[in-house]
């Protein structure tokens, strides 16, 4: 076994807590679980996910820190170009 394969055999999956504003449960979603849009302004910038205990489609604004935390947690991200 390399160095490296060892360093990766080690380092844990990352989870997010998160919050369903229809049912209100708390809970912690894998980065899978989760979508981040980027836009061009913070009105389009937004992640998304499906509530686990409901079903419910949630959206949330996300800002700078937000952004820079899940895409660091490796959730698939989509940036949104405006056409002109």
């Amino acid at each position: 076994m390399s160095a490296m394969s060892g360093i990766a055999a080690s380092v844990a999956p990352v989870h997010f807590k998160a919050a369903c504003p229809d049912c209100r449960s708390r809970f912690e979603l894998s980065a899978g679980a989760l979508r981040l849009a980027i836009g061009a302004s913070r009105r389009t910038t937004f992640y998304s996910f499906t509530c686990p205990e409901c079903g419910s489609a949630v959206r949330k604004p996300a800002g700078e820190r937000i952004v820079e935390l899940l895409t660091g947690g490796g959730v698939n991200t989509l940036r949104l170009h405006t056409t002109g």
